[in-house]
């Protein structure tokens, strides 16, 4: 009898082993570390919005979501690291983290304008029921985990899942938190590939994008959104 329980919970411990080797290793990179800078107010600068659209308080980032707008960082960047934390404060909120935003659109933007760039889409999971009831449509060209796309005259070649456009990329899980959660992106833009990390997991991205210099834009797009622990690590 000692023999068969000590075989039992040998193969109980080999399985648990396995299944614990087989778990998705995440990368839940929280930006700290040399080379790491925090972003935060003197960092960007109001493009399109009302005085009172977006207010920092120790480093975080409070956008009532109206009007529909960015704010740009003064720097431009090109190959580099970002972390950021996001936490939507209605239901069905909307919102967007621009890389590598076309400059000439930024420069002739007005209250309810929105630039061209690759966007990080910053969504609730909200969103998707509440487009269904609103237009009676299945919200098959969107998701509320992540999708990454060009917007306007910038372009990008999806990683796979796509959209049925072929424009958007769509993530490979759906691993977002809902309104009143905090979020974890964690981006990588290198040579003008884009990756995305949702929560610790690489979901989805593209390469191929054009431009792949320029100025990273925070949206305020409709409801109020908080971002914060905004940190950016410059890459060669």
């Amino acid at each position: 009898m000692k023999c068969i329980a000590w075989f039992a919970a040998t193969l109980v411990l080999v399985a648990s082993t396995a299944l614990a080797e087989d778990e998705p290793k995440k990368a839940f990179i929280d930006g700290s570390g040399e080379g790491w800078v925090a972003l935060g107010e003197a960092d960007f600068k109001n493009v399109n919005c009302f005085e009172d659209t977006w207010k920092w308080k120790e480093g975080v980032a409070y956008c009532t979501g109206k009007p529909v707008g960015v704010i740009r960082s003064v720097k431009d960047y090109t190959n580099f690291e970002l972390v950021a934390e996001w936490q939507h404060e209605k239901f069905a909120g909307n919102s967007g983290i621009f890389l590598w935003t076309i400059e000439d659109s930024l420069a002739t933007l007005k209250p309810g304008g929105l630039p061209q760039g690759i966007e990080v889409q910053v969504l609730d999971l909200g969103y998707a029921e509440q487009y269904e009831k609103s237009t009676g449509k299945k919200p098959d060209w969107f998701t509320c985990h992540g999708d990454v796309f060009p917007v306007g005259a910038a372009k990008m070649k999806p990683f796979p899942p796509v959209a049925p456009n072929g424009s958007r990329a769509f993530p490979k899980k759906e691993l977002s938190k809902g309104a009143g959660e905090w979020n974890h992106y964690y981006i990588r833009a290198i040579n003008g590939e884009v990756r995305l990390w949702v929560n610790g997991e690489e979901v989805t991205g593209g390469t191929g994008c054009s431009p792949a210099k320029g100025p990273i834009c925070l949206e305020s797009e409709g409801s109020p959104v908080i971002f914060k622990n905004l940190k950016i690590r410059e890459l060669p």
